[in-house]
């Protein structure tokens, strides 16, 4: 349903772009950052111009001068004419920026979240958003500040629903603060209005994993079906998001080259969705379930496993992208674990190293331990046959 509408509203905001005549693409003599965006729902303007500074001559320079001389963090930087100030005043007692910054070298665009001292703007917040036009037909945007979280909505939103069920008052665009916790996935809701396109209204529902989750990672999630909600329950999201955990594990890579700064590949989107596996016993574990989670992102849909014992903290693999043969690692103290996982059939069949110990085995799972040195496991099917190579010093 989301990536349905994410199309309608890319169409009907290129045609109204079209219309204005003053697209993001199009070069500006002036070099001023514009306030407002210039994206329209038929007629109805999606980003204005809003916040109490918008009007601030000197306000909008400083902003321009501090995002002219922002860097991403591999050294691109903003391109000015198809970027905007989407909000722009005074919030918690300190000036307030908000801009949607296009930076055309790696067809992304940030989040910038800028704080006045003086007579001057600082970038304190920068978060990348890896699906090209995202800033543009979103309606929920993420706002970090001193009181929690606050979100900036677009002109379609109606009202919002945040932590505990509660509608979150909406002035000039800028939510009030909601209690947020730092690691913990919440939900929230934004009813729409009816628009050209969306001529019957329509809601969007989100995850927001947390206040620290930190950038470049955008901390909103879409989460239609309300599955990820279920999914990520008694889940620490902060784990989740580190170089180890499932969200974080695969960097995303740039001319050849793994770009830890940036956001990771295996950064999650949407429709995070899980499978049991079944009950399980591990050696020095007690009993407890194993789950097989996915989630879909720019780079494609990506997997992970999930081992919840009846008691005590779960334990998460890394990320391991779309195969015929899953292979993961649960890394517990004492012993790591190998998972494989695969659709069974009749006329298909898994090779393991000789003397592997099958601690589980059965149709479509292999738990066995971690290989001391680099071993290869194999599944045969019809068509071909594939391979997973797991075990010693190297990144598994």
């Amino acid at each position: 349903m989301r990536s349905v509408r994410r199309g309608m509203l890319s169409v009907a905001l290129t045609l109204g772009l079209l219309a204005t005549g003053c697209g993001p693409l199009e070069e500006r003599k002036d070099p001023t950052l514009r306030v407002g965006y210039d994206t329209l729902d038929g007629t109805l303007p999606v980003w204005p111009a809003r916040g109490g500074l918008v009007a601030d001559a000197q306000a909008t320079a400083a902003v321009t001068e501090a995002v002219r001389n922002w860097r991403s963090p591999i050294d691109d930087r903003v391109h000015l004419p198809s970027s905007g100030i989407l909000w722009l005043g005074e919030a918690e007692g300190a000036p307030l920026a908000l801009v949607a910054a296009s930076v055309p070298g790696e067809s992304a665009s940030w989040l910038l979240q800028l704080t006045g001292k003086g007579t001057t703007y600082e970038v304190t917040h920068s978060t990348e958003y890896t699906d090209p036009g995202y800033l543009v037909y979103s309606d929920v945007l993420p706002v970090q500040l001193a009181n929690g979280r606050r979100y900036l909505t677009s002109n379609r939103v109606q009202r919002l629903v945040g932590p505990g069920n509660t509608t979150l008052a909406i002035t000039d665009g800028l939510s009030a603060p909601a209690d947020v916790p730092g690691c913990t996935a919440t939900p929230l809701t934004a009813t729409l209005a009816t628009t050209e396109s969306l001529p019957q209204g329509g809601s969007n529902r989100f995850l927001d994993l947390g206040t620290a989750i930190t950038g470049p990672r955008y901390p909103l999630v879409g989460d239609e079906s309300g599955t990820g909600y279920k999914v990520l329950d008694g889940l620490d999201t902060c784990a989740l998001a580190t170089e180890t955990g499932p969200f974080g594990s695969i960097l995303e890579r740039w001319h050849n080259r793994d770009a830890p700064g940036l956001v990771p590949a295996s950064w999650p989107i949407d429709r995070i969705t899980s499978r049991s596996l079944g009950d399980v016993s591990l050696p020095g574990q007690p009993a407890g379930k194993l789950d097989q989670i996915t989630w879909h992102t720019d780079a494609g849909n990506m997997s992970a496993v999930i081992f919840r014992p009846e008691e005590g903290a779960p334990v998460v693999s890394a990320a391991d992208r779309l195969n015929v043969l899953q292979a993961y690692v649960l890394r517990f103290p004492d012993q790591p674990l190998v998972v494989l996982t695969w659709r069974p059939t009749t006329d298909s069949s898994l090779s393991v190293p000789a003397g592997a110990n099958r601690l589980v085995d059965k149709p479509g799972l292999l738990v066995t331990p971690r290989p001391a040195k680099k071993e290869s496991f194999s599944l045969a099917t019809p068509d071909k046959t594939h391979y997973r190579s797991l075990g010693g010093e190297g990144k598994d």
